[in-house]
């Protein structure tokens, strides 16, 4: 994998020092204390969405996300993912434009596909990348290819976070609209930390990548952590071991990206976002059990989620 960054503009991106200080324990009060943007009247005032991801292995991962912002108040949906399954995903979620890209031998997208995925990305409000990935270099090469030239804001999701392992200050171009949710071993290795360091200061390291990348970053885990560029954390408790199913992260990223397609500002997409995904899990933990839910249950309890923080 490449090493070298992209440039940066002069001027532009410049990562600010983190703050410190205690994290700010997230409530319904604190979330009413910062509301959302008014969803407008139409689909066109709640922004559009592009969601780039899923291999020939993983079309599930795609769609999880895409419903997810939909369901977090996304406007317009479109999905771009591995060709062979695209007229299946075009049934599957009939709400999103679904558009096939070319894989390479092994099943993954792609670089090649680059220029579509531009030309799509040049057309919406949100990129959402990483749903679905599922090999490091394959994830690296593609997205070395494409984010130098996105100017959407934009959702690095899981794998795609190798990006910024690779090239810290490869999205400062975007001055600070952008989120990564990843887990705790993903942001270890962002950070180029271990695993066990991660465990003991989640939102110190979230704080070092955050303010690195000028990137927002969203660490998922028993507790959520979230980190600003500033410096300003936030921990969100709750949600349950139910959480921890395969899918969901991919479900958290759609909600963050929704909200970001509607208008929240990143940090304010990934707090909000963190909790909504907490409450829905603790939703179906009383509806179905502590564990045993499906991450396709997730986002169909996320707009009363939405109603019960009012």
């Amino acid at each position: 994998m490449s090493t070298t960054e992209p440039a940066v503009p002069p001027g532009r991106g410049t990562p600010r020092r983190p703050a410190g200080g205690p994290a700010t324990v997230v409530t319904p009060a604190v979330l009413r204390g910062w509301p959302l943007p008014p969803p407008g009247e139409d689909k066109h005032a709640r922004g559009q969405l592009l969601v780039v991801g899923g291999d020939e292995s993983t079309p599930g991962a795609v769609r999880l996300a895409g419903e997810a912002a939909l369901r977090a108040g996304a406007g317009k949906l479109q999905i771009a993912t591995a060709a062979g399954h695209a007229p299946t995903l075009a049934v599957a979620v009939p709400e999103a434009a679904v558009h096939g890209l070319e894989v390479a031998a092994a099943g993954r997208l792609d670089p090649s596909a680059v220029g579509e995925v531009v030309a799509l990305a040049d057309r919406v409000d949100v990129l959402l990348l990483g749903s679905g990935f599922s090999d490091v270099a394959a994830s690296v090469r593609l997205l070395e290819a494409l984010l130098p030239r996105v100017t959407a804001s934009t959702v690095l999701d899981a794998l795609a976070s190798a990006y910024l392992t690779e090239h810290p200050r490869g999205l400062l171009h975007l001055d600070s609209r952008a989120v990564l949710c990843v887990n705790p071993t993903e942001l270890a290795r962002t950070a180029h930390r271990e695993d066990r360091e991660v465990q003991a200061d989640p939102l110190g390291t979230a704080r070092e990548v955050a303010a690195r990348s000028g990137v927002v970053v969203l660490c998922g885990g028993s507790e959520k952590h979230v980190a600003d560029p500033d410096g300003r954390g936030w921990v969100v408790q709750g949600g349950g071991p139910g959480l921890g199913v395969s899918g969901s992260g991919d479900v958290q990223a759609g909600i963050v990206a929704g909200l970001l397609a509607r208008g929240a500002e990143p940090a304010q997409a990934a707090v909000w976002g963190a909790q909504l995904h907490a409450r829905a899990g603790e939703r179906l933990a009383h509806e179905v059990g502590t564990v045993g839910y499906l991450a396709r249950e997730i986002p169909a309890q996320v707009p009363a989620a939405l109603a019960e923080i009012g």
